[in-house]
């Protein structure tokens, strides 16, 4: 039995999320039907370091699964990428030889979000779906000072979604970046773990700050208000990626 190690990259447009669901096609379900193709006799049961929602996307993904049929990670990583259907919707860019006690889940020390906004009045053509469309102009040097009063340990009750499944709502946020570069504007985050809709929450809050309708005041009396009716608005998944994890 040799545990493998998956770094994967996906397209969330065609999927209800990372976890295997029976309302439709999800991430997990696509690479272990993958797997099945490859593998027959097996029940292979794929793990993540992480799920995301229906239309968030993946830059670099962590995952694990074993596998008895003896296969090099050269090999696992052909037989995947040949096997995936959709086409052209979820990559495995690489697989590593790991020793039994590696778990994608439970052994990461930090994951690392990116949200990206398009800030133009111009429609989208080739970013359609994997950007937030903005039209209105965003301060984000306004939103980057208004994103540190969220750094840090807080009770993240109202940026958390209401079915969220977390024990508690306490989270320690290492840190949260808003930069622009040309009419891209981008929040990156890193936390060990987030809430349900965390970071949709803060980018969907930090964009009212940006276009002048929200101060920092504002924000950090939403934050202990604990409260999600106090929430300044949710953002879309298009601009989400999950970039990296930290072992």
């Amino acid at each position: 039995m040799q545990r493998f190690k998956l770094t994967i990259e996906y397209d969330g447009r065609p999927f209800v999320g990372w976890q295997r669901q029976d309302n439709g096609a999800s991430v997990q379900a696509t690479i272990e039907d993958a797997i099945k193709k490859f593998a027959p006799n097996e029940n292979v049961r794929v793990t993540g370091s992480g799920r995301t929602d229906a239309g968030v996307h993946a830059l670099g993904q962590i995952a694990h699964f074993d596998l008895e049929r003896e296969m090099t990670p050269d090999q696992v990583q052909g037989a995947l990428n040949y096997h995936m259907q959709p086409r052209n919707t979820v990559a495995i860019v690489k697989v590593e030889a790991v020793d039994a006690e590696f778990n994608a889940r439970f052994d990461a020390l930090k994951r690392h979000y990116v949200y990206r906004i398009a800030n133009r009045r111009a429609p989208l053509t080739f970013d359609a779906g994997l950007k937030w469309h903005v039209k209105t102009p965003l301060d984000a040097d306004a939103m980057h000072e208004a994103a540190q009063v969220l750094v840090g340990q807080h009770d993240f009750t109202t940026f958390r979604h209401v079915a969220c499944q977390a024990k508690s709502p306490i989270k320690t946020m290492d840190y949260l970046t808003v930069e622009r570069e040309g009419d891209e504007v981008r929040l990156l985050a890193g936390a060990r773990s987030f809430l349900h809709h965390q970071i949709r929450s803060i980018i969907g809050t930090l964009k009212l700050v940006g276009e002048g309708n929200w101060t920092k005041d504002d924000v950090k009396a939403a934050l202990e208000a604990r409260d999600r009716q106090a929430l300044g608005l949710n953002a879309p998944p298009d601009g989400l990626y999950f970039k990296r994890v930290e072992y």
